[in-house]
């Protein structure tokens, strides 16, 4: 089968066969060496379903919502790493193979310290030649992202809704400029709005995506937090700053774990450097840091 037919498939079973609720047992399926269409085939109403993703593979095409499956060889190389990696994603913009990059997050109600410091972390970031990754977020994410595009970088912004959906409205402009001169990603189908469980949900991806995670500010109940959790989960390297480190449990709990590669920086400058030299250590390294 051509991948074009198998992504069909993987939409079919995601988005209206037995997998729509739990993608768990999919994923395994496709590490495992199981087709889409072979496992399309077991469902009773496989031609059904298929002819129905047929149509809504071709609409999103023509709409310009560009759907890739994990089977796809432009899929990014960074998902396929993770143990809940999406199956399908949809991209605007253009994807690069490796796109080595520092995640850069925080709260939506950041104080302005907080975003003049995540606009020098990701100025710092760019000087580097890599790539900035966040959320498309109010606060420390459009920070980010408007200084990168600022200093002509690249930065890739993972969102929590379809592809097709601007949220927060006041930021359809910056996701525009994304599309053009960077990629926005997404795990949704389009024309899904946010909701409370998918932000969550967009941290794993952005955890993947990115080869390390810096937390710039937060507070205890942050969604920020789920952030901090996939990046451990995925062993990806975490870095917070001395104030989330001071004010929040969480971020002690995961700095202090000596299983997760997390450090506390004390200036942008060092927030940086310990994200791009833990991207290429492991756990047995940490102790030279």
């Amino acid at each position: 089968m051509s991948n074009s037919e198998e992504l069909v498939a993987l939409v079919a079973l995601l988005r209206y066969g037995s997998f729509r609720t739990s993608q768990m047992a999919l994923r395994q399926r496709l590490i495992d060496g199981d087709s889409p269409t072979l496992i399309l085939a077991e469902d009773s109403n496989s031609r059904l379903i298929y002819d129905r993703a047929v149509r809504d593979v071709d609409q999103w095409i023509t709409s310009g919502e560009h759907p890739l499956s994990w089977l796809d060889s432009d899929y990014p190389q960074q998902l396929r790493e993770v143990h809940d990696f999406p199956p399908v994603i949809f991209v605007r913009g253009k994807l690069v193979q490796p796109d080595n990059g520092i995640c850069i997050v925080g709260s939506r109600k950041a104080g302005q310290a907080a975003l003049e410091a995540a606009a020098q972390i990701a100025q710092l970031v760019v000087d580097k030649n890599w790539t900035v990754v966040s959320g498309l977020a109010e606060g420390i994410d459009t920070a980010a992202h408007a200084e990168t595009l600022n200093r002509g970088g690249r930065t890739v912004a993972v969102i929590g809704n379809g592809i097709d959906y601007y949220f927060p409205p006041q930021n359809r402009g910056l996701q525009h400029a994304i599309e053009d001169r960077g990629l926005v990603i997404s795990q949704f189908w389009p024309g899904t709005s946010p909701k409370k469980y998918s932000f969550p949900m967009r941290n794993a991806v952005m955890s993947a995506y990115a080869r390390a995670t810096i937390i710039v500010s937060a507070k205890e109940h942050s969604g920020t937090r789920h952030q901090a959790k996939q990046a451990a989960a995925h062993g990806r390297p975490l870095v917070v700053s001395r104030a989330v480190y001071e004010n929040t449990t969480w971020a002690r709990k995961l700095v202090d774990d000596p299983n997760v590669l997390a450090r506390v920086a004390y200036s942008t400058e060092e927030s940086v450097s310990l994200a791009m030299e833990m991207a290429t250590f492991t756990i047995s390294d940490l102790a030279l840091l």
